[in-house]
């Protein structure tokens, strides 16, 4: 039986793949307890579903953020501990090479010993057994099959004549074949060897069925006191005076060589932490020289980041840091001077703008005198002249607004703007604004209609500023809307307020949505202002909108018009985290296709709103983009959607 396999994201409820019913038997199930307890954040700070899981995830990670943040924050931490832990690998690697090498050639010379040792043994046991053969040659032995009584005493004098001229360093033990111990001739041992926990049964397999001598490691145990201790057995198949065939075995403990390996791992362990002590101090004296004038560095640029121009490092010696200080403290000093240049020269154009400014109301006001008088005696007048004295009064009005938005900008530039906010209304502002511009929107055949403004929309703004920002944004839709309806719509949630102004005329183009702002910019230079416009007048709403702590913000696409959005706090020193109205609106062609296609507008909406830099809506604050009054007119749609 296969196992099915199934790639799902984590958190999902159910996956492809998975098999209905009961898990088989012994076969743990894809969807675990595990594997959910590691989806839900155990190895990213949380645990979802278990408030017990999370208090302890949270218990744990606690002591270890200070660390974690020192870590990140501590190059040289960083630098010492990657020394440290390096420097340890080499230690234990070099070190279980030299123990290997060691216990290699320990264990290589004991058994060479051991080998030589045992051969002897063998041999002089199998001496033994020919001369008692040879004396004893006309001994018989009882008709039973026993051996002899004579034979039994002889195994028992070989074993202490073997083993007592190894002066302890081995042990002899002895077997009968097969493990039987008939005759008396059971098993025998030197000293207090528990001849059956030393001697492996595999090896005694070996030298049942083998003539030849076999060797292996073991553990020598006693039965007294005595501890058990490691060691190698050397056995061979030998025959005793009467021919029968026995095992002997020679015993040789490892004790020493043990106790050597013992002194080489133990100079190896303290030499090793010694050098990586070492290695740890020199890395921590080398990386603070570096780090030191970095940090200094550091420092100092924070400083100068803050406006304190005036700081410089501190120099001394003349290698490489020395040198990056020098570096740091021309760049400074550079980057003071052309500050100071900058200011200078910026406080020269702000006060030669206000001065002109000023300087330019006292002749203007007598212009305006002559031309009010020329004006009023047009009548008088040819045809020509008469045109020109209606001429010279509308560019004596668009040049008196000029100058009043030219000291608007000066005030903002030199930060004299104040803001005078108080709770309002934005439905009253609203209305006077779309009040104010039905004459135009009537000349153009545009007609203006509301939405959202069934239930109050208050926020502590400034109403001179607010209604000059959605002035401006009603005057520029019902300009470019080329005769199509605008729709002005209002919209509360949160913490937030906002205005959008919604036309269906030329639109923008991709990037015009952030340069329209721009003073004295236009998307078509040909374009002709009809009603007189300054070029300033989204720039002054921008920094109006600024001044508020809130957003203004452009969207467009070609030949399906565009929408501002001005979105405003409730309160003056709260901050916004997002707008009730998305930026871009539901009926553009782009969400248009997307609920054709069946795919869910308030994602699009809100990934939308990312790719021009507003945070994204919460869907309880969103209002419904559709307008409250009449249906939308027909658009083009020869232009591929583009959101700016």
């Amino acid at each position: 039986m296969t196992r099915d396999s199934a790639a799902s994201a984590p958190g999902s409820g159910a996956r492809a793949g998975r098999p209905v019913g009961p898990a088989p038997a012994g076969r743990k199930p894809p969807g675990s307890r595990w594997s959910r307890l590691l989806e839900g954040g155990l190895l990213h700070g949380g645990v979802q579903g278990s408030p017990v899981l999370r208090l302890f995830m949270r218990w744990v990670r606690r002591p270890l953020l200070p660390v974690m943040r020192l870590w990140r924050r501590n190059i040289q931490l960083k630098v010492v501990a990657t020394t440290l832990l390096m420097s340890l690998g080499v230690v234990l690697l070099l070190g279980f090479v030299v123990i290997g090498q060691v216990r290699n050639g320990l264990l290589d010379a004991k058994v060479k010993a051991s080998q030589s040792q045992a051969t002897g043994g063998f041999t002089a046991a199998k001496q033994k057994a020919e001369e008692a053969a040879s004396t004893n040659g006309d001994d018989t032995t009882p008709a039973d099959g026993r051996p002899a009584q004579n034979v039994i005493q002889w195994m028992s004098e070989l074993v202490k004549s073997l083993s007592s001229g190894g002066q302890s360093a081995f042990d002899v033990v002895t077997l009968p074949m097969g493990g039987e111990s008939g005759s008396g001739r059971g098993p025998r041992a030197s000293g207090t060897v528990n001849w059956a926990a030393s001697v492996p049964e595999t090896l005694r397999e070996r030298i049942d069925g083998d003539t030849a001598a076999a060797q292996s490691y073991t553990r020598i145990v006693y039965n007294s006191d005595q501890p058990s201790q490691p060691g190698l057995v050397i056995g061979k198949q030998v025959n005793d005076p009467n021919g029968e065939p026995y095992q002997l075995y020679y015993l040789f403990p490892l004790t020493q060589e043990e106790k050597s390996l013992s002194l080489v791992r133990g100079t190896l362990a303290t030499a090793g932490l010694f050098v990586v002590v070492l290695l740890g101090a020199i890395a921590w004296l080398v990386v603070r020289q570096v780090v030191t004038p970095v940090r200094m560095a550091a420092s100092i640029a924070e400083r100068l980041s803050a406006g304190r121009l005036q700081e410089r490092m501190k120099v001394t010696g003349e290698d490489d840091i020395a040198r990056l200080g020098e570096a740091f403290n021309k760049m400074a000093q550079n980057l003071q001077l052309k500050i100071s240049q900058l200011e200078d020269l910026s406080r020269m154009q702000r006060r030669f703008v206000s001065d002109v400014s000023h300087e330019l109301r006292t002749p203007l006001t007598t212009v305006r005198m002559a031309a009010d008088v020329i004006h009023d005696a047009r009548v008088d007048f040819d045809p020509v002249t008469a045109r020109s004295a209606e001429l010279l009064a509308d560019q004596l009005d668009r040049f008196e607004t000029l100058l009043a938005d030219l000291l608007e900008i000066s005030r903002f530039d030199a930060g004299a703007a104040a803001l005078e906010a108080e709770p309002i209304d934005l439905r009253e502002v609203v209305r006077r604004v779309v009040s104010g511009a039905e004459p135009l929107a009537e000349r153009k055949g545009t007609r203006i209609r509301l939405s959202g403004d069934q239930q109050p929309v208050v926020a502590e703004a400034d109403a001179r500023r607010v209604e000059r920002v959605l002035r401006n944004l009603v005057v520029n839709a019902v300009e470019h809307g080329e005769g199509r309806d605008v729709v002005v719509k209002l919209a509360a949630a949160g913490g937030a307020v906002a205005v959008a102004v919604r036309d269906y005329g030329v639109g923008l183009k991709p990037g015009e949505a952030t340069r329209v702002f721009s003073r004295f910019w236009r998307a078509d230079p040909a374009r002709a202002r009809t009603t007189g416009g300054t070029g300033l007048g989204l720039s002054i709403a921008l920094e109006d909108a600024r001044l508020h702590g809130g957003w203004l913000q452009a969207w467009g696409e070609p030949g399906g018009g565009s929408q501002f959005r001005l979105t405003l706090p409730r309160t003056a020193d709260e901050p916004l985290r997002g707008s009730p109205i998305p930026l871009e609106p539901a009926d553009s062609r782009r969400n248009r296709g997307l609920q054709d296609a069946g795919l869910n507008d308030t994602t699009t909406t809100r990934a939308a709103d990312k790719a021009v830099g507003v945070p994204a809506q919460a869907p309880a604050g969103q209002a419904s983009p559709v307008p409250a009054r009449g249906p939308i007119p027909p658009r083009q749609a020869a232009v591929a959607p583009t959101a700016d």
